[in-house]
């Protein structure tokens, strides 16, 4: 078949293209920001359309000519008005579908019983099921609960907290039934559940073998990561709201986004029905299982797509964007000659970040991620997906990769908490025998205080960016053979 793939940017989205090519269809993948699948390994096997779920014309176009879809679509991390977006996103999907004559259309959503009342996420979830199939066209809804894989949003909860924290006081939710799913799983009924032919719509519940609290599963990450027995705590004084900020403080999540999962966590996700198994028949991968297949990736750098991939609205803004045309954007260059050939400089300029650092006063970023975190901000945990591989749209700590070219320059956009916009850009320029590197900060500040900010870090931006840049063409000049 022919299939559309919206999300494709995403965590889920970004590892079924593959699945699907390896299963003879032909994929058409939807983005808001094309060149942020330029990078994927599959990208040459399918196409690519623009477009985004808030624009009708642009969905019907990119359905034209397709016989399913998938809808892989969330706003969660987009901020705290995501329920709107999702449902009008959802409605306009299901309207597109429904002019372009779309044969199916297969949605992933979440568990949860829908005669609870339910945490604003669970219940958004619900809602854009039901919108879908509000439409003439068919929909199989898959409903999941925690997703367990490399890179994945629970996972790195779950592991951040178990690695972290030895002694936790924890909320009453850890005691919570939770059915959790492996992501090869999840990937397999997703590429099984396109195949279906009903001109009804259906929905499904799936989940792994095992019914376990979320207290059981950091117990079983400790055992499996080596770690000592962890202490649980459980307190019935955590609201979801603290216990938000506490992971927050604990986690790469900024709180933004753990709020509404924290919220969520007081509902036991268990499937009630296994009808599932008997149209899409699956080998369920066990906890146990899938928490050492996402380790063993993440030990063996295999990790295609994670969470924090997905964040960011369309292309990240640049300094030369018209929409900064006359204003003020501050900027710090910095311009080091070195011996090195360009593609040692680009090598170089390519590990900033994660376990690299940033070549200099490792002390200050890192000062710099706890200060952003108990602010609600990212901080540095995200780290990178590879120690030296990156392409558009990722996140790489505090950053995001705004702009890419191979061998030549990186632009990274700040999402760190600030009070304006902030990018730190990286250029190997050929310069005779050798290569110049030319680094660039700038910042557009908002309002009075941004221009207070700029003033009040411009004085430690001069004792360490100097140094990075040298250190960064000193360290191309070393490469190893």
């Amino acid at each position: 078949m022919r299939i559309l793939v919206t999300g494709a940017t995403g965590y889920i989205g970004g590892r079924l293209v593959p699945h699907l090519l390896d299963a003879g269809h032909e994929v058409r993948c939807m983005a808001r920001d094309p060149s942020k699948l330029s990078g994927d390994p599959w990208r040459d096997r399918v196409g690519v359309v623009a477009g985004d779920i808030l624009d009708v014309d642009s969905l019907k176009e990119a359905l034209t000519g397709c016989d399913a879809a998938y809808y892989l679509v969330h706003s969660m991390a987009g901020g705290s008005d995501f329920v709107e977006r999702d449902r009008q996103g959802a409605a306009n999907f299901r309207d597109a579908a429904d002019a372009t004559g779309l044969r199916r259309i297969v949605y992933l959503g979440g568990l949860g019983d829908d005669t609870d009342d339910l945490s604003h996420h669970l219940d958004s979830r619900h809602e854009v099921g039901r919108i879908l199939r509000s439409g003439t066209t068919p929909v199989t809804e898959l409903r999941a609960a925690v997703i367990i894989g490399s890179g994945s949003v629970s996972f790195e909860m779950l592991r951040y907290l178990t690695e972290v924290l030895p002694v936790m006081i924890t909320p009453r939710w850890v005691r919570t039934r939770c059915q959790p799913t492996a992501i090869r799983d999840v990937l397999a009924y997703l590429t099984s559940a396109i195949e279906d032919t009903a001109a009804a719509s259906s929905i499904y519940e799936i989940g792994g073998p095992d019914v376990l609290t979320y207290e059981d599963m950091m117990r079983v990450y400790a055992e499996v990561a080596g770690l000592r027995r962890r202490l649980i705590i459980p307190v019935p004084v955590l609201s979801p709201k603290l216990s938000s900020h506490w992971i927050g403080l604990v986690t790469p999540l900024p709180t933004d986004v753990a709020k509404p999962l924290v919220d969520s966590l007081k509902h036991e996700v268990v499937v009630t029905r296994n009808d599932i198994q008997a149209v899409h028949p699956i080998d369920r991968t066990h906890y146990r299982d899938a928490v050492e297949g996402a380790l063993a990736h993440q030990r063996g750098r295999q990790v295609p797509t994670r969470w924090s991939d997905s964040g960011g609205g369309p292309a990240a803004p640049a300094p030369n964007d018209p929409s900064w045309a006359g204003g003020t954007v501050f900027e710090d260059r910095r311009e080091v000659p070195t011996p090195a050939s360009p593609a040692d400089l680009f090598w170089a300029i390519s590990r900033v970040g994660g376990d690299v650092g940033y070549y200099t006063a490792r002390w200050a970023w890192r000062l710099r991620g706890t200060l952003d975190t108990l602010v609600g901000g990212v901080g540095l945990r995200r780290g990178r997906r590879h120690p030296e591989e990156l392409q558009i749209g990722e996140s790489l700590d505090f950053w995001r990769v705004a702009d890419l070219v191979p061998g030549r320059r990186l632009q990274l956009f700040a999402e760190m908490k600030l009070p304006g916009e902030a990018w730190l850009e990286w250029e190997a320029v050929p310069d005779g025998s050798g290569s110049r590197l030319v680094q660039t900060a700038y910042f557009a500040p908002r309002g009075l205080w941004g221009r207070l900010y700029w003033a009040a870090v411009f004085p430690f931006h001069a004792a360490i960016f100097g140094r990075m840049a040298r250190k960064m063409a000193t360290a191309a000049e070393h490469r190893p053979a």
